[in-house]
This record gives C-alpha cells, sequence and structure tokens, in this order.
C-alpha cells in the first residue's frame, strides 16, 4: 500500500523532467518503493531493538517519528496561513469524488476549522506514539541501570524501593543472637 500511495504523490509533484525522460513512471516506482523498503528496515529495527533490549536499535524510528510529526505539524500550519489551499484542493478532486459539491459549497472558515481538528486529532494521537517509543527508549536503555526501582501497588499507591546495593551494605543494628544449644 505504501508504494501505491507514495506513487499518487509523485505522480501529482510537478517534475520539470518528466516528459523529457522515458520510463519517468518506472523512476518515481523505483523512489517509491525504496522509500518503502527503508521504511519497513527502520520498523523492524525498532521491533528488533525493543525485542532484544538494545535501545540503539529503537532510535532510527524515534527519529523518524519526530520528522513525521514535524512534516504534519508545517501541513497544519500552512493550512492556517493559506486557508484558501483547501478549496483549490477540492477543485482539483475529481467529479466523481463522493460529497465533492457538498464539502466545496461549505465555507473557507468552516472547512479550515474541520480539517485543523482532524490534523489536531492526528497531532495528538503521534505525539501519543512518540511518547510511547520515547518511554520504550528509557527503559531499555536504563534496564541494566540499578536505580531507584517503582513498585506500584494494588491500592494505586506508588512505593519507591532503593537499590539492592543500598539495601546490602546498610550494618545491621545488632548482633542476631547464636545459636546455641542449651546443655543441661
Amino acid at each position: 500500500m505504501g508504494p501505491l500511495v507514495l506513487h499518487k504523490l509523485l505522480s501529482v509533484l510537478p517534475c520539470p523532467h518528466r516528459n523529457h525522460h522515458p520510463g519517468g513512471l518506472v523512476h518515481d516506482m523505483c523512489i517509491a518503493s525504496a522509500i518503502s523498503v527503508l521504511m519497513i528496515l527502520i520498523c523492524g529495527m525498532a521491533t528488533y531493538g525493543a525485542y532484544k533490549l538494545r535501545a540503539a536499535w529503537i532510535v532510527p524510528f524515534f527519529c523518524y517519528q519526530i520528522f513525521d510529526f514535524a512534516l504534519n505539524t508545517l501541513v497544519a500550519i500552512s493550512i492556517v496561513v493559506y486557508p484558501n489551499t483547501i478549496q483549490d484542493y477540492l477543485q482539483q478532486l475529481p467529479d466523481n469524488f463522493p460529497y465533492k459539491e457538498e464539502v466545496a459549497s461549505l465555507s473557507n472558515v468552516c472547512l479550515v476549522f474541520i480539517v485543523l481538528l482532524f490534523i489536531s486529532c492526528i497531532l495528538g494521537f503521534k505525539a501519543y506514539l512518540i511518547a510511547c517509543v520515547w518511554n520504550c527508549h528509557r527503559y531499555v536503555s536504563g534496564r541494566g541501570t540499578s536505580e531507584i526501582l517503582l513498585y506500584v501497588t494494588t491500592n494505586d499507591t506508588t512505593v519507591l524501593l532503593p537499590p539492592y546495593d543500598d539495601n546490602v551494605s546498610v550494618p545491621l543494628k545488632q548482633a542476631p543472637p547464636s545459636h546455641t544449644t542449651p546443655t543441661a
């Protein structure tokens, strides 16, 4: 599905050399396929890193998520700055697109509000997923250290446990009783 979406996106983008070289569609499909293979590789690396507890393997996926979030934020900003682009986009849709006339009849302010609401929901979900990946990275990278452990009890109270090394090094206050047997 990824190469098909990328092919549609690449075919819409203006390319000044598209008509000059034969096989422009093949070239676009190669780029789309390469991007899809790289995305599968990055996702596989993140999965492998989480499974094998290797934090460095999770970082490329985290960077991709940050980059994707930034691009979607720029889309939202461009809609606020240039609200007429929504109407231009609606005019470029095919005539048989469902509900095209009804959506085009809405006011610009209403369209911008609907699109920004939709993009805000997507950005919120992406921010949640970024937080999940970051927490996974922190867990995997901090797994080997003996810092303060967090123990959560059943009644939703949190108790901080000291590190194991601190408990072992604390001297006893009094010596335990001797284990001599009484003689009679």
